[in-house]
């Protein structure tokens, strides 16, 4: 008798993608540098970690923004470092490199090499979304609050 293994590609569900990305762009304008300029930078400190929010490239419709550990790191595990484009037509922001130079995948065949989830980029965006949170309710760094334009 022969077995038949049936792979399942993984589907993203697009709208609560969509909508991760929208909470992350309006949490991440909080945390920018009050000068919005390339190389600008705003420090965060979140409880015993210090991290650094800058503006790497601008463009008219988009924005790179690295976000650093600086200290706080813990014996064996890698510092923090993402690179977040913010895309302000859309206003969705997501991470588009992690770790200094992996590019994401929308998703993973499984199993692969790297042991990448099937939805690696979502759960990447997720900790982001968390991230921002605590930056944004806990974190010490002036905030940007904009009444004017919806972002309180």
């Amino acid at each position: 008798m022969t077995a038949l293994l049936a792979t399942q590609r993984y589907i993203q569900n697009l709208p609560k993608y969509l909508t991760l990305c929208e909470h992350n762009y309006v949490r991440l304008l909080k945390l920018l540098p009050s000068e919005q300029t390339k190389q600008s930078i705003r420090e965060v400190k979140l409880s015993n970690s210090e991290f650094a929010v800058k503006i790497d490239d601008m463009a008219k419709y988009t924005m790179d923004v690295s976000i650093k550990q600086l200290s706080g790191m813990v014996k064996g595990i890698t510092p923090l470092y993402l690179t977040v484009r913010l895309y302000n037509d859309a206003k969705v922001a997501e991470i588009i490199h992690h770790d200094y130079h992996q590019r994401i995948k929308p998703s993973y065949g499984y199993p692969n090499p790297k042991m990448h989830q099937k939805d690696e980029k979502y759960q990447l965006n997720a900790f982001l979304y968390d991230w921002l949170v605590a930056c944004v309710e806990h974190g010490q760094a002036t905030l940007n609050w904009d009444v004017n334009n919806g972002l309180v």
